[in-house]
């Protein structure tokens, strides 16, 4: 089977009808550098300047190296008649020509030039034309691919202006007016295209269409160049004015559909019938509102709404609401087409079949509608120019689809519906987006309120309230919903909310029975106009157990690559099945998760579990790495290799906490999920990596959720390392919380566990807890003897963080003691430690505890110095909950040296600090501080105990 390659568009490679992968953008770009000069040798330096033009990496030799070794390996791969070979200093490709693209495009317009017949010419040019997919090596950006691409562009042009002049001679006048049309949209200054234009519409018994569209040439050229028309077009625009016959007669075919007075104008009024007016799209409407005063600018060029939104959205609504409220403004018609494109009953309409609808309501007999989609695009914009007139596409699936359906003049306006952004028609035209958003919660309310009347919803506002969560905003469930309660008079509306509670059927309780009104069937129909790979990673995103998902999740749960997966994603939000509400994070409507879930559920388990297993891994690898970024002192865990396709890309240093900040819930949820799912030793090593973020953002209670999700998995591994970490841990989560009756007991089971092992570190770190235990139970002799047991077991170990944080705990515990000079003799100790670790979390550690003892011996400008340096390694280290504390604790140090101002500031930001990690207490107590006295502030242990 024949290899061929296609650089008229994006660089391809097919074999037969099939795409061959030959590697990522840069190394196409090699294959079309080597094509453009097939069976010629191409130097090295000529290849790297080709590619990289002046941003050619340092190793960029060696980098084209290693591309033009993978492009072998592919075509060969794939049976190409290629050979890629090196030679004389570069490297040759040798293809057959009529395999690429480019050549044969060249060997056409060759044989046209010296074609006898001019039937032959115009066959062979079609031909030629026929192969461009688009603008030549698309979505590159060198200097040397762009100056290719405007060559062949250029080349382009005049095969194509050539073949209006053979058409215009073969009397094929529909065909040369469609084509001109477009040409004229790319080419508004050339006046040969306008005068081909001009000369077309007068054969096809349009001249006011021809005069019109002069008029539009001299002053877009007067407006924007400061030209008049050159006098061949000039001369032109005079001898249709006199109907000069040398131009060629009317066509007795126009004359004889329309009559010896010249066109009738029939005024089509295709609108369906008008809506009520949409809850809560006032600013909408407005935007809309301003295309009326944008569809005669000075510009000339055609105005276009684009209104876009998830199925079920009201885009269909809003659109026809508003062409009735201003069909006024369009006196001489206005065309509408259901366009079918996300449809579940139907193919959808082709464009050819959409304007064969147009034709006939423009009263062109059946007849005289010509078969070629180009003249009828053509004979469409020929018989609205000129004409105030409203063009609706509703429910339109792509660009490619509207295109043809646009009005080729701007006294016409045209108003596009579509899941579908669009994109490439908002690229290509001067169209206005109109994006529709759910609908808040007050006029999510009012639906229900226009439909029911105000009796209902007012006498059972909370299930009024729970119909709204529940239909998320989406306009045609709560119509649904409203329907069902308007038809069931004597339902209380709390029944029909409790049909929606269960989220596994929330859907079924949204089925209307029609397909055109179903919310599964809407979101289905989505689906179904999406490509294979791209419907397979929006069911696989129904198995993500977050409330949103970065695009390394996304990746790993796919197991496709970040690149190839962002335009996956990228393809979903064009449909609106997913949003990027953040750069780089993504999340779906409430009710399209559901549909995901649904999808997701109907894959085989193989595929579901293994889809699973590298969310997971991605999630696990990439916390791991981070966590061993911000805690090198930490024990690491040992983990499996990651499942093929998981996306571990751990974080940059500085970059390690906000990827925990971002990734924070997304973990808790992956967490879960796992032990849901049989992967025990995953969930409890996920634990292990949030704990340190954790601690130091102050969030206890999700601390206490994951070491007990820990727990459960240990158990169930019988690991007794394991569970005794995970008692250790919520212990000392527990006592966070001051719920400390139940932390001793944990810690008491850890210390048994750790002992029945023989692991002294765990014995070390239980004690070190339960230190902190007694000392939060006023029993500080107690706490100083499990210190001090702790400190014996770490000095067995090596591990001089360790070492210290004991060394630092039996200090701090002597000075609650009273023995000051003991316990300052330890934690100068101490900080000498962690300085020589350069450990900068427990040298702010030390400095607290230094700073206490200096406060309890009157030396309060000591005690301010400590606490501002401890200040300062908490901010440096982004250690939220120990920055709270030592705040706190300077705020009392600058109350006592009667820096008041300085003082509220302090507990202000503490105050705040602890709302934001759900520390209730702490927050009330330390708002108490801003009016009430100074209290005897005590400091915490080192934060790692």
């Amino acid at each position: 089977m024949a290899v061929l390659f296609g650089l008229l568009g994006t660089v391809e490679v097919w074999r037969g009808q099939e795409p061959v992968d030959v590697g990522h953008a840069r190394q196409r770009l090699v294959l079309a550098a080597l094509l453009m000069d097939a069976g010629r040798v191409v130097p090295t330096d000529t290849l790297v300047d080709r590619l990289w033009g002046e941003s050619a990496p340092q190793r960029a030799r060696e980098t084209l190296y290693g591309y033009v070794s993978r492009l072998r390996q592919a075509l060969a791969g794939a049976g190409a008649a290629a050979d890629l070979a090196r030679a004389r200093g570069g490297y040759r490709l040798e293809v057959a020509p009529n395999a690429v693209d480019v050549l044969r495009f060249r060997e056409c317009v060759h044989l046209a030039r010296s074609a006898e017949r001019v039937e032959d010419a115009v066959r062979l040019q079609e031909e030629a034309l026929a192969l461009w997919r688009g603008e030549a090596f698309a979505g590159t950006d060198t200097a040397w691919f762009n100056g290719q691409r405007d060559m062949l562009e250029a080349e382009r042009l005049a095969v194509r202006l050539d073949l209006v002049d053979r058409r215009l001679s073969l009397g094929q006048y529909d065909q040369a007016a469609a084509e001109c049309t477009v040409l004229a949209e790319h080419q508004p200054f050339d006046e040969r295209v306008a005068g081909q234009l001009m000369l077309a519409l007068y054969r096809c018994g349009r001249p006011a269409g021809a005069l019109d569209h002069y008029e539009r040439l001299r002053h877009r050229l007067a407006d924007e160049l400061g030209t008049d028309p050159g006098p061949a077009i000039r001369d032109l625009h005079r001898r249709i004015l006199d109907a000069d016959p040398a131009l060629g007669g009317i066509p007795d075919r126009v004359v004889a559909a329309h009559g010896e007075g010249g066109p009738s104008r029939p005024t089509p009024q295709q609108l369906p019938p008008r809506p009520a007016a949409p809850v809560g799209r006032g600013r909408e409407l407005a935007a809309l509102d301003r295309l009326l005063s944008g569809s005669a600018e000075e510009d000339g060029g055609l105005t276009i709404g684009v209104v876009t939104g998830v199925g079920g959205i009201g885009k269909t609504l809003l659109a026809l609401y508003w062409a009735h409220r201003h069909a006024d403004e369009f006196p001489e018609g206005q065309l509408f087409v259901n366009l079918r494109g996300f449809d579940a009953t139907a193919a959808p309409l082709t464009a050819s079949a959409a304007l064969h609808g147009f034709l006939d309501a423009l009263g062109v007999p059946p007849e005289e509608v010509p078969a070629d989609l180009d003249a009828r695009t053509g004979l469409y914009r020929s018989l609205i120019a000129g004409r105030r007139m409203l063009v609706l596409l509703d429910n339109a699936r792509d660009a490619d689809q509207v295109r043809p359906l646009l009005p080729g003049s701007s006294s016409c306006l045209a108003l596009v519906t579509s899941r579908s952004d669009l994109v490439s028609l908002l690229a290509s035209h001067r169209s206005h987006p109109v994006g529709l958003e759910v609908l808040p919660d007050g006029a999510a309310r009012e639906v229900l309120t226009r439909t029911l009347g105000p009796d209902r919803p007012t006498a059972e506002p909370d299930a009024v309230e729970a119909l709204v969560r529940r239909c998320a905003g989406l306009p045609l469930a709560l119509g649904i919903v409203a329907a069902r309660a308007a038809a069931r008079p004597g339902l209380p509306l709390y029944a029909l909310a409790a049909e929606l509670e269960d989220a596994a059927d929330r859907l079924d309780a949204l089925s209307t029975g029609d397909l055109t009104t179903d919310v599964r069937a809407v979101f289905e129909t989505s689906l179904r106009a999406l490509d294979d790979r791209t419907a397979q990673i929006f069911t696989l995103l129904g198995l993500a157990p977050m409330p949103d998902m970065s695009l390394l999740a996304a990746a790993g749960l796919g197991g496709v690559g970040p690149s190839r997966t962002r335009g996956l994603l990228r393809r979903l939000e064009e449909v609106h099945l997913l949003h990027q509400h953040a750069p780089g994070r993504y999340r779906m409507h409430d009710l399209v998760r559901l549909y995901a879930v649904e999808c997701a559920q109907r894959q085989p388990a193989g595929t579901r579990s293994a889809a699973l297993r590298r969310l997971v891994d991605s999630y696990l690898h990439t916390a791991h790495a981070a966590d061993r970024l911000l805690h090198p002192h930490r024990d690491p865990v040992a983990l499996d290799p990651p499942a093929a396709g998981a996306m571990a890309l751990p974080p940059a240093v500085d970059e390690a906490m906000s990827w925990f900040d971002k990734e924070g819930p997304c973990l808790l949820a992956v967490q879960a999920r796992a032990l849901e799912n049989g992967l025990h030793r995953q969930a409890w090593q996920l634990a292990w990596t949030l704990d340190a973020f954790q601690r130091q953002r102050g969030y206890v209670r999700d601390g206490i959720a994951v070491w007990t999700t820990a727990l459960t998995a240990a158990e169930t591994m019988q690991d007794p390392k394991a569970r005794a970490t995970a008692h250790w841990l919520l212990g000392r989560t527990r006592t966070e919380r001051g719920e400390h009756i139940l932390a001793v007991e944990h810690l008491r089971q850890a210390l048994a566990l750790f002992e029945q092992i023989g692991d002294p570190a765990g014995q070390a770190h239980a004690h070190r807890t339960l230190a902190r235990i007694r000392m939060h139970q006023d029993s500080p002799r107690q706490a100083l003897r499990h210190a001090e047991a702790a400190l014996r077991l770490y000095r067995t170990l090596d591990n001089p963080v360790w070492q210290a944080n004991a060394v630092n705990a039996v200090g701090w515990y002597n000075a609650l003691l009273g023995k000051m000079e003991l316990a300052h003799d330890h934690c100068t100790a101490a900080l000498a430690l962690f300085r020589a670790a350069d450990y900068l979390i427990g040298e702010a550690s030390a400095l607290d505890s230094l700073a206490y003892i200096a406060r309890q011996a009157g030396r309060y400008g000591e005690a301010q110095e400590h606490y501002r340096q401890a200040l300062r390694l908490c901010r440096e280290t982004d250690n939220s909950a120990q920055v709270a504390d030592t705040l706190v604790k300077l705020g009392a140090v600058y109350r006592e040296l009667g820096q008041d101002a300085d003082a509220r500031r302090s507990w202000q930001e503490a105050a705040a600090l602890y709302r934001a990690q759900h520390h209730t207490t702490k927050a009330r107590q330390t708002e108490q501080l801003l009016s009430g006295p100074s209290p005897a502030l005590k400091s915490a242990p080192a934060p790692s105990g």
